[in-house]
């Protein structure tokens, strides 16, 4: 059975394990330093960094932001060994029912064929894309903006909620005033 565990730093085994996941999974630029992970990981009540689950082994990570009017999904990996086998779609059908409120995340535009299944996974899974002009604030100051969509999953006005979803975003995960 896959579950889905909060974890902070002190659970070290189980950290180090998501650490090396996002490290693995994702390019440099597209998370923030790690020891700035940490403290959202230990200290912001609205930040859930995840381990996933399957009978007591983990086999990826999902960090995600709880707003008021909805949560926002940083950064979602499956160990590559784990990969197609169903897991991430159980997953985000389990955390889309459970946060009760619309879930965003951001995704690459289709310009590579791993990008466009990237975004048939979840639409999939009932998620939409607001093709509207959207990029990824840079994590680190050395970093560029990188062009991307929002997708998202449950009830809102599809045209005129992702400026606000947007600007709260810029402003709580990447720190824009």
């Amino acid at each position: 059975m896959v579950t889905i565990v909060r974890i902070k730093t002190k659970d070290i085994e189980k950290y180090s394990y998501m650490e090396k996941l996002l490290i693995e999974s994702f390019p440099p630029e597209e998370y923030r330093q790690l020891d700035i992970l940490r403290k959202y990981t230990d200290n912001d009540p609205n930040f859930y960094n995840n381990i996933i689950m399957n009978e007591y082994i983990p086999i990826g990570f999902i960090t995600y932001w709880n707003f008021e009017h909805f949560s926002y999904i940083e950064h979602f990996a499956i160990d590559s060994q784990k990969r197609n086998e169903g897991h991430g779609k159980k997953v985000l059908n389990y955390l889309c029912t459970e946060l009760k409120t619309p879930v965003v995340l951001e995704v690459e535009r289709p310009t590579t064929e791993i990008a466009k299944r990237r975004i048939n996974f979840y639409e999939e899974l009932s998620f939409i894309v607001w093709e509207k002009e959207y990029c990824q604030p840079p994590y680190k100051v050395e970093d560029s903006p990188i062009p991307m969509y929002l997708m998202k999953y449950g009830n809102s006005d599809h045209n005129t909620d992702s400026t606000e979803v947007r600007k709260i975003i810029y402003h709580r995960v990447y720190g824009i005033k």
